[in-house]
């Protein structure tokens, strides 16, 4: 079993910046893909980043590309998205999620985050 908990969403103006958290802990959660997602009101989730913890590889979804970053500690188990340049169209509620394998569909992380809320004023 794998528990995330998510922190440091809120309220910015656009082209302002915020870092999201996402905690880790459980049973052999080392061997897991780290991603996170997002959605808005009345949209599908939508992937946004995700990390391998062993081999640190990442990837994208290219509407973020050169604004976020995902990366890790492992020391302190602990996933972080920074968010550049944000824009009114990142606002979302974005969830850190734990998967088996390297990919994007929300279905292939059994793990969920209970999410933080991301919003930018325009």
């Amino acid at each position: 079993q794998v528990q995330l908990v998510e922190s440091g969403g809120g309220l910015v103006q656009a082209g302002g910046s915020l870092r999201l958290s996402c905690a880790a802990s459980g049973r052999t959660f080392r061997w897991y893909v780290m991603g996170w997602f997002r959605q808005a009101p009345g949209k599908e989730r939508e992937f946004v980043a995700a990390i391998s913890w062993t081999t640190g590889n990442t990837m994208y979804v290219d509407s973020v590309k050169g604004r976020f970053t995902i990366s890790r500690d492992n020391a302190k188990n602990t996933v972080y998205l920074q968010m550049n340049s944000l824009k009114p169209e990142d606002t979302a509620v974005y969830y850190c999620a734990a998967g088996n394998f390297w990919q994007r569909s929300p279905s292939g992380y059994p793990y969920w985050g209970q999410g933080t809320q991301v919003t930018v004023s325009s």
